[in-house]
């Protein structure tokens, strides 16, 4: 974007009081995994910050946009379609519009890995679903 097509004036006061998300408003049930759903903050994005031991992680599953993961700690074994990725600390992959996709702690310790949805709702249908044609929005 050059100067010439920017057409708002910034400003120092913000439309609304800046609001804080807590980090265990976000834990979903028992589990150290938290759900951030961006239209719930006035985000046009949302994520998951998945804490997993090893093993654990998502099965396959897909979105109608894309999807981005950043390694915090541990190493993960990423399935993007008929592929496979090891990420380590520090790594980045995502997976496009509508690819089957999952991930594992491939680790001995802990991953923490977050798990960014270009979308301000999650929606995701899983392939373990009877009609995986259907999704869900969370």
């Amino acid at each position: 974007m050059n100067a010439a097509e920017i057409t708002m004036t910034p400003t120092m006061t913000p439309p609304d009081e800046p609001q804080l998300v807590t980090a265990a408003s976000l834990v979903i049930g028992t589990g150290r995994t938290r759900r951030f759903v961006g239209r719930e903050h006035g985000a046009g994005i949302s994520y998951f910050y998945v804490d997993n031991e090893p093993g654990q992680g998502p099965d396959l599953h897909w979105h109608p946009y894309t999807e981005t993961w950043f390694v915090i700690e541990g190493t993960a074994r990423i399935t993007i379609g008929d592929r496979q990725l090891i990420a380590t600390v520090g790594d980045t992959a995502t997976v496009p519009t509508g690819v089957w996709h999952g991930f594992k702690n491939a680790g001995d310790g802990r991953l923490r890995i977050l798990c960014i949805h270009a979308s301000d709702v999650i929606i995701q249908t899983w392939a373990d679903e009877p009609n995986a044609a259907g999704a869900t929005t969370r």
